[in-house]
């Protein structure tokens, strides 16, 4: 996304005008704009005045250079007027940070037309198939971030969306569950995305309320949901948009594609949730739910916490069933590297092959007889289960490396709690690296399903990385149930499983 940035231009004698297949418009003789490949390319032959270095009540940094370029993905917006052509663009602020600016040049009367023609093809090209001029209705949790959400939307997210001209319609939430409480309210034609400023918890509330709606498959179609990363977590932006930066995510939201995602059903009871990052149970849940009290250390109480539960205790008994489909890491890895070859699947707002209900679960509920075609799984001594939806499930933490927003299939990890410490504490070091999934003690297989049911009286059980309580659950996959804006329209922003 790096590119220099450019200098707003103010020649009073400027003369447009558009060259041979109307992809370069000149600036008097001394200036071009050429739209390229992926880039708008400019090149300013005048020297810098130091008066040109303002316009639009916007301070662009100051560069001498003749030639240079701006990502198309970066362009947000263009407008012509009696004052001129302005093309407003986020340029890079620091190490992972986006700032809105312009460039302006004036324009002669007799120019106005051909200018719009020009500019409406340099839209087509910035967002290409993304929907321009969203609808956002704008969910706040005033205490994520360490109580700063509400502050890092409006200073480095609003900017950008304002740019865009998406329109906007922001809400912070009072109470636990209110997100979940306004999406079951929410009219559904009335915005194209559902942005939660917040950790993973809000998109949690957000997908489980859409879930209560009497049309709710209609409702899961229609309306993305995306995330501004103000937690601790974040998950579902290091996935849909590869960052934990506030205006990049949003910079990413303004170009993000709509992707249907699946979606998983949870049973505990007669009690039904959606989840759509994943569930663990073992050292990883203990590890997260079992810290709340050190929140104030960050992303450091996890591995805090998990260093003294591996000290201590080891194993987590269970009884565990898997409806399996993919057995084997090969077959894994081949299964990922079709999908990546595939088509990507597209959702317009207008897919009418959706229920009005959420879909009916094929394997029943918790409270039902196991199915005879499950996997038994011994679960006596088994330190860590994980499940999985979306690869990343916190920052450097590529848990799922095959796991794909869309293939109906859940990724599930299995570790046994007698391995040898050592080995527990080389698979942290192996998950950044990459190399985590073909260690010999990891067991991975994809699914339709699983039932897990604990042999203990008390532990925690995550959901999405919200607490559930702890006893028997059941998860079945929904294939494309969800739809979220992504920054590839086809894949989780991380790497895939190594060769």
């Amino acid at each position: 996304m790096a590119f220099n940035s450019s200098p707003c231009t103010n020649q009073s004698d400027a003369h447009l005008r558009l060259l041979g297949h109307d992809s370069t418009l000149m600036v008097g003789q001394s200036v071009s704009l050429t739209l390229g490949g992926d880039s708008l390319l400019i090149v300013d032959e005048r020297a810098m005045r130091k008066s040109d270095r303002t316009c639009c009540g916007m301070v662009p940094k100051p560069t001498n250079k003749v030639t240079h370029s701006i990502s198309l993905y970066n362009i947000l917006d263009t407008s012509v007027s009696s004052a001129g052509l302005t093309i407003t663009y986020a340029e890079p602020s620091g190490n992972d940070d986006v700032s809105v600016t312009a460039l302006q040049y004036p324009i002669a009367a007799e120019e106005k037309s051909r200018v719009e023609k020009w500019t409406s093809k340099l839209l087509d090209l910035a967002y290409g198939s993304a929907q321009r001029y969203k609808r956002l209705k704008v969910l706040i949790n005033p205490f994520g971030g360490k109580g700063s959400a509400a502050k890092m939307y409006r200073t480095y997210a609003e900017p950008v969306f304002a740019a865009a001209h998406c329109e906007l319609d922001v809400q912070e939430t009072t109470h636990g569950g209110h997100a979940t409480e306004i999406a079951e309210q929410i009219d559904i034609n009335a915005y194209d995305a559902i942005v939660c400023c917040s950790g993973d918890g809000l998109p949690y509330e957000v997908f489980n309320g859409l879930a209560k709606k009497a049309n709710a498959g209609e409702a899961l179609a229609k309306l993305a949901v995306a995330m501004i990363p103000c937690g601790s977590g974040n998950a579902m932006a290091w996935n849909l948009c590869g960052t934990g930066s506030v205006s990049i995510a949003a910079l990413t939201i303004v170009k993000g594609v709509r992707m249907p995602m699946d979606l998983m059903s949870v049973t505990q009871g007669t009690t039904r949730t959606l989840s759509f990052l994943s569930q663990s149970f073992g050292i990883i849940a203990d590890s997260d739910l079992g810290t709340e009290h050190i929140r104030w250390m960050g992303a450091h109480r996890f591995t805090y916490g998990f260093l003294m539960r591996l000290m201590s205790r080891a194993v987590y008994p269970c009884e565990l069933a898997i409806k399996v489909v993919l057995d084997g890491k090969t077959s894994i890895k081949n299964h990922y590297n079709a999908y990546v070859n595939n088509t990507p699947p597209k959702r317009s707002r207008e897919d009418s092959d959706v229920t009005e209900g959420l879909p009916r679960l094929e394997f029943g509920t918790v409270l039902d007889e196991l199915p005879k075609d499950w996997t038994v799984v011994p679960g006596e001594t088994i330190g860590n289960f994980f499940a999985g939806n979306m690869a990343i499930v916190s920052k450097d933490t590529n848990f799922f490396p095959a796991s794909v927003p869309n293939d109906g299939l859940m990724d599930i990890v299995t570790i046994d709690g007698t391995t040898p410490r050592t080995r527990i504490l080389k698979m942290m070091s192996e998950v950044p690296q990459g190399t985590f999934f073909d260690m010999p003690e990891v067991d991975i297989r994809k699914a339709l399903a699983f039932r897990l049911t604990p042999r203990e009286k008390e532990g925690y059980i995550s959901v999405d990385g919200e607490k559930v309580p702890f006893e028997a659950f059941q998860v079945e996959i929904h294939k494309g149930l969800g739809t979220v804006l992504s920054k590839s329209g086809h894949l989780y922003e991380a790497a895939g499983p190594m060769p």
